[in-house]
């Protein structure tokens, strides 16, 4: 392909150039090696199987990434591993919608989620009581990403009781097995 040689004092470099192009003929060229027999499975099923494995890494990098935290967790009830590997995947998925989605935006789902969390409820006071909580009309960007995941806003929610965690240790609220 290349050669160096030496004439007369000078370094000479010659490219060969046809060897070159049979061998960038093959860049990007892969071999796929199946036990499959090809009465089982076509060739064009195992690449597109393939190709998808690029879609679980991005699965499982997303699954570890800040948003989602699907860490080693030391949990020593069975049912609260799985209960906890549910909501990452649930959590993925939602992830995964809202990048389809945003993707005509030009946001991350994290930049996403920062810009609706400043979209804030108004308490609503009658008689000294709140009644019902008001959600103000969100600035146009926040608004735009509600309309691309495809979520109507509603102009009012009703008032929940809501349990503020405090500093008090919590197993005093938990059931004992």
């Amino acid at each position: 392909m290349v050669a160096v040689a030496e004439q007369e004092r000078r370094v000479v470099v010659t490219v060969d150039e046809a060897a070159l192009a049979e061998a960038a003929r093959l860049d990007g060229c892969y071999a796929l090696r199946t036990d499959l027999p090809k009465t089982l499975v076509a060739k064009e099923i195992v690449h597109d199987r393939y190709k998808d494995l690029a879609q679980v890494e991005w699965a499982f990098r997303d699954s570890k990434s800040v948003q989602l935290e699907m860490r080693p967790v030391y949990l020593r009830d069975q049912d609260r591993t799985r209960g906890h590997a549910l909501v990452v995947m649930l959590a993925y998925l939602l992830i995964h919608a809202l990048r389809r989605r945003w993707r005509a935006i030009d946001l991350t789902v994290q930049e996403g989620l920062d810009r609706l969390a400043s979209l804030c409820l108004v308490e609503v006071i009658i008689g000294g009581r709140p009644s019902y909580n008001q959600v103000p009309t969100p600035r146009d960007d926040v608004r735009q990403l509600f309309e691309q995941a495809g979520v109507a806003i509603p102009a009012a929610l009703p008032l929940a009781p809501a349990r503020v965690a405090t500093r008090q240790t919590l197993p005093q609220r938990r059931k004992v097995k």
